[in-house]
């Protein structure tokens, strides 16, 4: 009898081992994101669902958020086209029926997109596919294309990132720190980025305390931060 009892209870406290280690497990995959928020475990499938950016862990910031890119078209239907950045990354880009279409700075409509012009569009992004608020055509004949367009490092798998930095990076950035906005403000800003450092897609805009801008960007290996001052203007990069 005393033998039993002791084999049931060996048995229910190796359970309880299992299921404290499948949930420390859980809660450590969580804490590596660097949230600093995870006290809790999450279920696996939750995790396995989110967006992964370029480092290739979960981002809590990686949820739809103001964005956008630039590239060729490749294809057009009804719903949605696909466009090719400067860097080889391949966006959809869905259309609604409030999506606005410019062809250099006059109106136009969603007859302006086909299959080779250039076009810069701004929505809601979501991994690699952006709900377009407004596409423009880029005309045929422009100026020359943007000094930094190669020192873009084009997204290589298992490739190692650049960790260079360039320009001025502002004192009260801490990455993960910040507020996203959205709106005219985050358009601003994403074109602004895409300009200079055409070829990734920008998944979100964060406003940071002294008011600058840090442009998350990915799909490329560098650069994923892009720095706007409160004019606009591109002001750094880094890794």
């Amino acid at each position: 009898m005393f033998s039993r009892k002791l084999t049931r209870s060996l048995a229910i406290g190796g359970a309880a081992i299992a299921i404290g280690g499948g949930a420390y497990g859980i809660v450590g995959a969580t804490a590596s994101t660097g949230s600093g928020a995870a006290t809790t475990a999450t279920p696996a499938a939750a995790i396995s669902s989110q967006v992964v950016p370029h480092s290739g862990g979960s981002n809590a910031r990686s949820g739809p958020a103001a964005g956008g890119s630039s590239g060729t078209v490749d294809s057009v239907s009804k719903s949605s086209f696909t466009i090719s950045t400067s860097a080889g990354q391949k966006v959809t880009v869905k259309k609604t029926s409030s999506t606005k279409y410019d062809k250099g700075s006059s109106s136009s409509s969603t007859s302006a997109v086909k299959k080779g012009v250039s076009v810069l569009v701004l929505g809601t992004t979501n991994g690699t596919t952006i709900t377009a608020s407004k596409v423009v055509v880029q005309p045929t004949e422009g100026g020359p294309a943007p000094s930094s367009t190669a020192e873009v490092v084009p997204f290589q798998k298992g490739a190692q990132g650049s960790s260079k930095q360039v320009g001025q990076i502002p004192a009260s950035y801490k990455q993960g720190t910040g507020t996203i906005v959205s709106g005219t403000t985050a358009n601003k800003a994403t074109e602004a980025a895409l300009a200079a450092y055409p070829g990734g897609v920008v998944d979100r805009v964060v406003k940071l305390s002294n008011g600058d801008y840090e442009v998350h960007n990915i799909g490329v290996n560098w650069p994923h931060h892009i720095f706007v001052n409160q004019e606009f203007k591109v002001i750094g990069a880094d890794d």
